[in-house]
C-alpha cells in the first residue's frame, strides 16, 4: 500500500464576511488534490451571525468536494449538517459530538503536545487529533507547543490521522511532512498575504518531501 501524501486543511481568518469568500474559492481552486479540509473558526458571535457566514463557505468547500469543518461548537455543526466539528480541550466530548452529529461526521480533537490526550482522543472516538503549535502562531497566544518526535511516533503507532498545527509556513514545514503529519493546518501563512501562492507554494513542499 502507498502512503497518501501528506493534505492541506485551511483554518479560516477571524474574519470570514468582504471578499473572503472569494479568497477561499481562489485558494481551493489553486490547492485541488492537496487541500482537503477546510475549519470555519470564528470568535463572539451567535449562532445566527456564525450560521450566515458559514453558509456560502459551506457551498464553496461542497462544490470542490473539500470537507468543511466548525471549530469548537457542536452545535452550530449540527445546525449546517457540516462535514465534521474541531473540539478544544474544553469544547466537548468527542462521544457526545458523535451522538449529536452521526457516525460519518469528522471529530478531530486539539491534544497539544500530549501522547495521554490523543490516546484518549482515540479511545473517545476521535477521526483524527491536533499536534502543536510546533512553531510561534500569528494567529493565537501559543500556551502549548510539540516536536517532530511526536509526530513520528504517532505515525509508527497510531493509525488516526494527526494535524499539524501552529505557526506552520511554507518555508518550514518540510520536517513535519518527513516527521508522519497527515495534515499541515495553516491559517495566517495562508491568509496574511496572496493565497494563491502560499497554497502553491505548501503544495509544491509536499510533492517534493
Amino acid at each position: 500500500m502507498t502512503e497518501t501524501p501528506c493534505q492541506l486543511y485551511l483554518i479560516s481568518p477571524l474574519e470570514t464576511g468582504g471578499d473572503f469568500p472569494q479568497r477561499l474559492e481562489r485558494a481551493l481552486d489553486a490547492g485541488k488534490g492537496v487541500v482537503t479540509a477546510f475549519q470555519f473558526r470564528v470568535k463572539g458571535l451567535d449562532q445566527h451571525d456564525a450560521a450566515a457566514l458559514a453558509e456560502p463557505l459551506q457551498e464553496i468547500c461542497a462544490a470542490r468536494e473539500v470537507a468543511f469543518i466548525v471549530n469548537d461548537d457542536i452545535a452550530l455543526a449540527k445546525r449546517l449538517r457540516v462535514d465534521g466539528v474541531h473540539l478544544g480541550q474544553g469544547d466537548g466530548d468527542p462521544r457526545e459530538a458523535r451522538e449529536e452529529l452521526g457516525r460519518d461526521a469528522q471529530i478531530g480533537v486539539t491534544c497539544h503536545g500530549s501522547r495521554h490526550l490523543a490516546l484518549e482522543a482515540g479511545e473517545a472516538g476521535a477521526d483524527y487529533v491536533a499536534f502543536g503549535a510546533f512553531f510561534p502562531s500569528t494567529t493565537k497566544e501559543t500556551e502549548h507547543t510539540a516536536g517532530t518526535d511526536l509526530l513520528e511516533w504517532w505515525h509508527e503507532m497510531v493509525e488516526i490521522p494527526s494535524v499539524a498545527i501552529g505557526g506552520i509556513t511554507p518555508a518550514n514545514c518540510k520536517p513535519l511532512i518527513e516527521a508522519g503529519a497527515d495534515f499541515l493546518a495553516v491559517s495566517g501563512a495562508v491568509w496574511s498575504g496572496d493565497e494563491v501562492e502560499a497554497v502553491q507554494a505548501f503544495a509544491e513542499q509536499i510533492a517534493a518531501a
